[in-house]
């Protein structure tokens, strides 16, 4: 069964699977509008790799719950491919001599970063997927570097090895048998001279992979998903989870308790949101709040993990309307920074473009559904802007400060 042919069917796949993930992961980097430092800046030595960053539009607002769908279902749907094109090719990551040719060296350095890249990259996915934070460091630079290798270290193995993939799979459509599979590249050291007999097809172990990836994708791709099919997402840790009944019966990530919110700082009393600008601070409880100009929007939460909501109902203030308190025209609103009272955990503080800050959509959430922000939905206060990670989507918010971060 191993051999040239079946190692070019699985190589054809993860090329097209792989160029997706990591374009799918640079726009996710994007999203998290790093340029905007240091507040939302976890990977400063970042240089040229930073070249691409670009403002996150808000438009659609689904855009980055597609983006993020899309590179976390298929991260976790390809696993199976992976792991069968990695034992496709274990004899030749043994076979001697070592190095034969400047070429040849070149495709055994970059088979090297490729598979310790792409072990990396997919484990570090998964458990950032499963909340299991075990590795040393954050999880952003870690990721992002680690993708340029491992990208670095794909693009020259693909080009070294595309044409003879191509002639693997011209003769697989020639019909050819493994005795013509076996002279294709004598230095190809895959297939064995003394083969056993076999127990399975070529085709039938790539209907196992595929059983595989089929099987992971219909118990990941449902945490995408409203309703009964978000049951089906068995391996999401925010997928088959149920999490309530009544207006705040939707996912969150983190619980106010996680974060070290109490009730007394949240309370009617004591929580007070300051807005600070070029005119000075303000401060506003949340009855102050609900006498300003109210608005309604209907937003989807996404999150990094790959989980998102379908929309909400949210009613608030817009962030525009609360630049125009502290000196700034609406339509004219700079970047915000904005703190939340949580004292755990990343993004205390983050910050958004004058772009998301100005869109109508974008508001200080007081209400979800017809109802108040439940506690661990963000109460008193909460950010919720169209095409944002969820990260950015500030609960527990304590103070907004537009201009210059």
């Amino acid at each position: 069964m191993r051999g040239p042919w079946f190692t070019s069917v699985l190589g054809v796949v993860l090329l097209g699977g792989i160029t997706v993930l990591f374009v799918t992961g640079l726009l996710s980097y994007a999203a998290y509008n790093p340029d905007l430092s240091p507040v939302n800046d976890k990977t400063p030595d970042k240089g040229l790799l930073g070249f691409y960053l670009f403002a996150w539009p808000t438009d659609p607002p689904w855009l980055y719950r597609l983006n993020q769908g899309v590179h976390v279902t298929l991260g976790i749907t390809l696993i199976p491919v992976l792991l069968a094109k990695l034992w496709s090719v274990v004899p030749k990551l043994f076979a001697l001599p070592p190095v034969r040719s400047l070429a040849h060296a070149l495709e055994r350095i970059s088979l090297l970063l490729l598979v310790g890249g792409v072990l990396f990259e997919f484990v570090t996915g998964v458990l950032n997927i499963q909340l299991d934070y075990v590795f040393p460091g954050s999880f952003y630079p870690l990721h992002f570097y680690g993708a340029w290798v491992f990208f670095a270290a794909f693009v020259v193995h693909v080009v070294l090895r595309a044409p003879a993939a191509v002639r693997n799979l011209r003769r697989m459509r020639e019909g050819k048998g493994p005795q013509e599979e076996a002279g294709v590249e004598p230095e190809f050291p895959l297939v064995s001279p003394r083969p056993m007999e076999p127990t399975v097809s070529r085709r039938g172990a790539l209907w196992l992979v595929g059983g595989g990836s089929l099987l992971l994708f219909a118990t990941t791709a449902g945490q995408s998903f409203d309703g009964p099919l978000r049951r089906t997402a068995l391996l999401a840790p925010h997928g088959a989870g149920d999490p309530g009944s009544g207006p705040g019966g939707f996912q969150i990530n983190k619980t106010a308790a996680y974060r070290g919110i109490t009730g007394r700082e949240t309370s009617e009393e004591v929580w007070r949101l300051v807005v600070t600008g070029p005119t000075g601070s303000v401060r506003l409880s949340r009855a102050e709040l609900l006498g300003l100009p109210l608005h309604s929007s209907a937003l989807p939460i996404a999150c990094v993990e790959g989980w998102s909501t379908s929309d909400q109902w949210w009613r608030g203030v817009r962030l525009r309307d609360l630049a125009a308190l502290v000196g700034y025209e609406a339509d004219a609103a700079p970047d915000v920074m904005v703190e939340s009272l949580q004292r755990r955990g990343a993004f205390r503080k983050a910050a958004l473009r004058a772009n998301q800050v100005r869109d109508p959509r974008s508001l200080l959430a007081l209400d979800v559904n017809g109802e108040p922000l439940t506690p661990d939905h963000g109460y008193p206060a909460r950010v919720i802007a169209p095409a944002v990670p969820g990260v950015l989507n500030t609960k527990w918010v304590a103070r907004m400060t537009f201009g210059d971060l």
